[in-house]
């Protein structure tokens, strides 16, 4: 009874304030060409979705049969990949950029050029390939601990979880030492890309983290509007 008498006093206030905003918001776009500001706002909140994801991980880990069973929804006969390949995925209303950048150890000095803009990065492991687990944690940390790359969320594949001697995610998670990532939001994902499966499940996680983290901060802009008299918007 309580539990929901609570309920309804926040959702009251909520929409109480969420509807003060919309209107100052109103007012104030007569003012100094803020009509642009109020668009660009709500346009951020409620259109759809573009997110910028780089996709990385050791040679041979399956990172270019992942990007074109999410973009084909079938398997292609891949070759090593010198330099990259992108490609746009639709899914749930979300149009992701996804950077594919091989990843032989000659080109991975490649991979900071790619680092800009960046909101989610994908990366991807062989499960089976447990002679260069070490060597794959040391590229992710050398990766996370590059500027451009500080409010990017990961999301790790441990993929060909179908081979017989796999690793499983909480080994992998071990192994790569994603628990000392205090700050940062990260996930690991089971996946096998000649099937698909696991892929869609790590997509969901990583667009709904990107999103909150992005309306987090629109809504901050919002706030500080409302109640610290700021009349600008970028």
């Amino acid at each position: 009874m309580y539990v929901g008498f609570f309920i309804y006093v926040f959702q009251f206030y909520f929409y109480d304030l969420m509807y003060g905003l919309m209107y100052k918001l109103i007012v104030m776009s007569r003012r100094d060409n803020m009509g642009l500001t109020f668009t660009k706002l709500f346009s951020r909140l409620f259109s759809k979705k573009e997110m910028r994801i780089l996709m990385v991980g050791l040679d041979a880990a399956g990172k270019t049969t992942i990007l074109y069973k999410l973009k084909l929804g079938e398997i292609v006969t891949t070759i090593p990949t010198i330099g990259f390949n992108v490609e746009t995925v639709e899914y749930k209303n979300i149009s992701f950029t996804v950077w594919d950048v091989g990843g032989q150890d000659k080109i991975r000095p490649l991979w900071r050029h790619y680092f800009q803009n960046t909101q989610g990065l994908i990366f991807v492991v062989d499960s089976n390939d447990r002679d260069r687990v070490v060597e794959a944690r040391d590229e992710l940390h050398r990766m996370l601990n590059e500027d451009e790359l500080r409010d990017a969320v990961l999301l790790v594949f441990a993929n060909k979880q179908d081979l017989p001697n796999a690793m499983n995610a909480a080994e992998i998670t071990d192994k790569l030492g994603l628990h000392s990532l205090r700050q940062r939001h990260w996930y690991i994902q089971s996946t096998c890309a000649t099937t698909g499966e696991g892929l869609y499940e790590g997509l969901d996680w990583l667009s709904s983290n990107i999103a909150k983290l992005s309306c987090s901060t629109d809504l901050k802009y919002m706030i500080i509007w409302d109640f610290g008299g700021f009349y600008g918007y970028s």
